[in-house]
């Protein structure tokens, strides 16, 4: 299927979103920190669906007076939502993207008709940020280690978070390093800063009630998200299949074809 890219503004900012055209109900995929709709690109033009650019990343608006935080996530995901008058979807949602997608789903449950979950933020108890988590969050100290992100820095990171670091290919880097600019590292630090652990677990106290069918998917070698947190979704969720994914990182979808593969399956209804 082709890709369209679009951008709409929303509350007075500019809004970038990828779509293209399926025969499936409406079809919802969010991205993580600190890429955009660009990881989803494949998957579109497989299921169709539509994936925008969240606040602060990517192509959207990434001003200073912008909400960093979950529950802004939520609202900037509801308000997209509405802009496109699109009442109910099926959500495929990686890292922040996850986060904000549970909160909004918590808040609607019926605008939710099947979940995907791929390496979550976990809105959990017994989570700890991991070493750059703690540094993003740290005044000062934070502001340092963006200034320090060079080229070479980034590329490092990213690379830890594949079982396999060749799969983070030289143009889809390049495309991350494109956007990485100081709106998007300003986004990062707000987000994580307005999320302590207790903050996150709160939000999401509800996830006991969610009882659409959902699959909890985990690359086994990521870096920053322990594997136990899937099962830990996988028991508050009510209906949730896990599959945690051996030879996988943070972005599983984007090293192994099977992966890919498992979500195109269940958000077909297979």
């Amino acid at each position: 299927m082709q890709v369209a890219e679009h951008t709409i503004e929303l509350a007075g900012a500019p809004v970038f979103y990828r779509s293209a055209e399926a025969e499936l109900a409406p079809l919802l995929y969010l991205h993580g920190c600190p890429t955009s709709s660009d990881d989803w690109i494949e998957l579109l033009q497989r299921t169709g669906g539509i994936a925008p650019d969240l606040v602060g990343f990517g192509r959207s608006a990434k001003a200073a007076n912008l909400d960093y935080t979950l529950a802004g996530l939520a609202n900037f995901i509801e308000l997209f939502l509405d802009h496109l008058e699109i009442q109910r979807v099926t959500l495929v949602a990686h890292d922040w993207g996850a986060g904000g997608g549970l909160v909004l789903a918590q808040r609607q449950p019926e605008r939710v008709r099947r979940l995907v979950l791929v390496n979550a933020l976990p809105l959990l108890d017994g989570f700890r940020w991991h070493g750059v988590g703690r540094i993003w969050r740290t005044p000062g100290l934070g502001e340092m280690a963006m200034g320090a992100s060079t080229r070479s820095v980034l590329r490092r990171t990213l690379r830890r978070g594949y079982a396999d670091p060749a799969a983070l290919s030289r143009a889809r880097f390049e495309a991350i390093w494109a956007q990485f600019d100081q709106g998007t590292q300003r986004a990062v630090l707000r987000l994580h800063r307005s999320s302590p652990e207790r903050r996150l677990a709160e939000a999401g106290a509800a996830l006991d009630t969610l009882a659409m069918p959902a699959v909890v998917i985990w690359g086994k070698r990521d870096p920053w998200f322990a594997p136990a947190f899937a099962e830990r979704y996988g028991q508050r969720l009510q209906r949730a299949e896990v599959w945690p994914v051996d030879d996988a990182g943070h972005w599983p979808w984007l090293e192994r074809q099977a992966v890919a593969d498992r979500i195109e399956e269940f958000v077909r209804g297979a």
